[in-house]
């Protein structure tokens, strides 16, 4: 029968806590061990005492009595400086397994495919932004040139209020000056009338005396008959 010194799996799920024991080789990882010779706790941190106890006196014993260790015990104790070191030749140390390459893989893809993404979205939030500022300049020009008509139509608009203005006040002023004119008479109309009313006048006597004649003749021509 070949003794071997390894561990053997406790603890819950995610949380593995080791037993050190001697078992028959031939027995199962967790199945029946035939001592005790310490435990192994790989949650702890490396400075804590309490991550490895061993029994290191039994443990000689049964090196001595012939039982083999594993590769995991003999780091242990060549970390605890009870076994010499030994050289080991792993030309595979460091290679990952294909389920990590196939993980990488997929995070890579799914990296790319994200970075893509990011940058269709760029490009189409520049072209947005660039076609929002062209339309954004050229609404500001049409709004300065409505602005631009509106203040020419008003600047047109007060030019013809003040023309307007400007003709009413010569007309109100030439209403006045002819009704000022029509006010004062000429002194030459004065003395035109008074010449007509003096000839008119005249011309009243006249008529009286040519009637006293003719009244006068009539009379002297009844007396002769």
């Amino acid at each position: 029968m070949a003794i071997k010194i390894r561990l053997t799996r406790g603890g819950s799920k995610k949380r593995p806590f080791y037993r050190v024991v001697a078992a028959d080789s031939r027995m199962p990882r967790d199945g029946r061990f035939i001592e005790k010779l310490g435990t192994y706790n790989p949650l702890l941190p490396k400075e804590d005492p309490n991550r490895v106890n061993l029994n290191i006196d039994k443990i000689n014993e049964w090196i001595k009595k012939g039982a083999q260790v594993s590769d995991r015990i003999a780091r242990i104790l060549e970390n605890l400086s009870i076994l010499e070191p030994k050289k080991r030749n792993n030309p595979k140390k460091g290679t990952k397994h294909k389920a990590t390459l196939d993980r990488e893989a997929s995070k890579s893809e799914k990296k790319l495919n994200a970075e893509k993404e990011k940058s269709s979205e760029d490009i189409n939030n520049k072209v947005e932004g660039a076609v929002n500022q062209k339309n954004d300049e050229s609404q500001s020009v049409l709004e300065k040139e409505q602005n631009n008509t509106v203040k020419n139509e008003t600047d047109d608009n007060n030019n013809e209020d003040e023309n307007k203005t400007e003709i009413v006040e010569k007309l109100e002023l030439t209403e006045n000056k002819i009704a000022e004119e029509k006010k004062v008479p000429d002194k030459s109309d004065n003395i035109d009338q008074k010449d007509v009313e003096k000839q008119q006048e005249v011309d009243k006597k006249v008529s009286i005396n040519e009637k006293v004649d003719d009244t006068s003749k009539g009379e002297e021509s009844e007396e002769k008959k």
